[in-house]
C-alpha cells in the first residue's frame, strides 16, 4: 500500500504582514500538505491568533512582550501555545521545520534567521534586511548548517529564477527593476513637501507602511542593490536599476553573448512565495494571466539621481562593504521613524542616512569582522548617531 506524502512542516515569521498574509492565503490551496510550527506577528494580535488557530499552529508569537496576555486570552482552548519577545521569536525558529519563511521587517529578522538556518532547513527570505546588514554571516551559517536559502524578494526571485541553469561566470550584468514609486511623476519641489500618507500610497503593489515608503524614496531598491550583491556574488558595477512603471519584468539577467533573460510575471508575491514553496518544482497558483497584448507596452527609464539620491547611497555601502549595510540599515530605519512621525521631511531621510554613513565610514566598517554581536552593535549606533542627525536638522 502506497504510504501518503508526508506532510511538509512549515512556520512563518511575519505571519500579519502582507508577505505572512500572502503566504498563509497559498497554505490554504491544499491544505492539508502543511502542519504549521510557528507563527509569529508583533501589534495585530487578532491576525496572529486567528492564522494560529486556522492552522492548528503550535505556537504563536508577539514580538510586542506586553501583548502575551491578550495572545493567551485569544488562544484560550486551543492547545496552542503562546509567547512573547525576540527571545521567544528566535527559540520558535529553532524548532524543527521543512521550510520557514522570514518576512519580518527590518533588522530584527536577522537573529531568528539565522536560527533557521542552524537547523539546516530552508528559509525562504523575504526579509532583505538580513542580507544587507549581515550577507556573509547569513550565507556562511547556510553552508556551515547545508542549509537552503530562497529569494522572496519579486526581484532576487526573478534574478534566481532567470539564473537557474546557467553558469553565474557568464554573467555580465544584473538588472533590476523598480516601480519609481508614489512620487515618480511628482515635481521635485513638491516631494520635499510630501507627508508620510502621501508616501504610503503604491502605484502597483498593495505593501504595507514602511515598506511603501521606502518604495517612494528608493530606499528599498538601494536595499536590493546590496542585497544583490551579497545574495548572487556579483561585482556592484555589474549590477543597474531600470524604472520600469508596468512592474512586470522584475529583473533581467544580462550574459557574455550580450543576451539577456528577463522574468515577467503579475505583481502579486505570491508568485514569488510560491515558487520558494515549491522549488523545485512551479506550482499552480490561482493568479492572473497576463495579457501582453492587452499591457500594450512596457517602458524603462534610466533613475533620476536628483530624485532618487539613496541609490548612490547604496554605491557607497557597497564600496565601502563590511559593517557599512549594518550601518545603512539601522540608519535607514531610524530615519523612517522620524518621518513616520513627522520630526523630519522627505528628502530629509536621506540627508540622515548619508550623514551617518560618512561619519562612521571612518570607523574601519570594511575590515570589522561580521558576527550577530557586530552587526547589532552598528546597528545601534547607527539609530544612535541617525537621532542626532535629525535633532541637528531641526535646529
Amino acid at each position: 500500500m502506497t504510504q501518503p506524502a508526508a506532510k511538509r512542516r512549515i512556520s512563518i515569521f511575519g505571519a500579519t504582514g502582507s508577505i505572512g498574509d500572502s503566504t498563509l492565503s497559498i497554505l490554504r490551496l491544499n491544505p492539508k500538505a502543511y502542519d504549521v510550527v510557528a507563527l509569529t506577528g508583533s501589534g495585530n494580535i487578532k491576525a496572529l491568533a486567528e492564522a494560529a488557530r486556522e492552522f492548528n499552529a503550535e505556537i504563536a508569537v508577539t514580538a510586542d512582550d506586553v501583548r502575551l496576555g491578550e495572545l493567551k486570552e485569544a488562544l484560550a482552548g486551543t492547545g496552542i501555545e503562546a509567547a512573547a519577545g525576540a527571545q521567544a521569536i528566535e527559540d520558535a525558529a529553532s524548532r524543527p521545520a521543512d521550510w520557514i519563511m522570514s518576512a519580518i521587517v527590518g533588522a530584527a529578522g536577522l537573529p531568528p534567521g539565522l536560527k533557521a538556518l542552524e537547523q539546516g532547513t530552508t528559509l525562504a527570505l523575504a526579509n532583505k534586511e538580513s542580507l544587507v546588514t549581515a550577507g556573509p554571516l547569513l550565507l556562511d551559517t547556510a553552508r556551515r548548517h547545508n542549509a537552503t536559502i530562497l529569494p522572496v524578494d519579486s526581484e532576487h526571485s526573478a534574478i534566481f529564477q532567470a539564473l537557474n541553469g546557467e553558469n553565474i561566470d557568464t554573467v555580465e550584468r544584473v538588472i533590476i527593476t523598480a516601480s519609481g514609486g508614489a512620487f515618480r511623476d511628482w515635481p521635485l519641489d513638491d516631494i520635499a513637501k510630501a507627508t508620510p500618507e502621501q508616501a504610503s500610497s503604491h502605484p502597483n503593489w498593495n505593501m504595507g507602511q514602511r515598506i511603501t515608503i521606502d518604495s517612494a524614496s528608493m530606499f528599498n531598491k538601494a536595499l536590493e542593490l546590496i542585497e544583490t550583491r551579497e545574495f548572487f556574488g556579483v561585482q556592484p558595477d555589474q549590477i543597474e536599476v531600470l524604472i520600469h512603471p508596468e512592474s512586470l519584468i522584475h529583473a533581467m539577467v544580462g550574459f557574455c553573448d550580450k543576451g539577456l533573460l528577463a522574468h515577467v510575471g503579475p505583481h502579486d508575491m505570491r508568485h514569488a512565495i510560491g515558487y520558494a514553496l515549491g522549488y523545485p518544482n512551479r506550482p499552480d497558483l490561482p493568479l492572473e494571466r497576463l495579457d501582453l497584448a492587452k499591457i500594450g507596452q512596457l517602458t524603462f527609464q534610466a533613475p533620476d539621481m536628483a530624485r532618487y539620491p539613496a541609490l548612490e547611497l547604496a554605491r557607497r555601502v557597497m564600496e565601502i562593504h563590511g559593517l557599512a549595510g549594518a550601518v545603512f540599515n539601522g540608519a535607514k530605519e531610524a530615519a523612517l521613524d522620524g518621518f513616520i512621525s513627522r520630526q523630519i521631511g522627505f528628502n530629509d531621510m536621506v540627508r540622515v542616512v548619508g550623514n551617518v554613513i560618512e561619519l562612521m565610514s571612518g570607523e574601519g566598517l570594511g575590515n570589522a569582522a561580521i558576527t550577530l554581536d557586530s552587526v547589532r552593535e552598528a546597528d545601534q549606533m547607527a539609530r544612535k548617531h541617525a537621532v542626532q542627525s535629525m535633532a541637528a536638522l531641526k535646529l
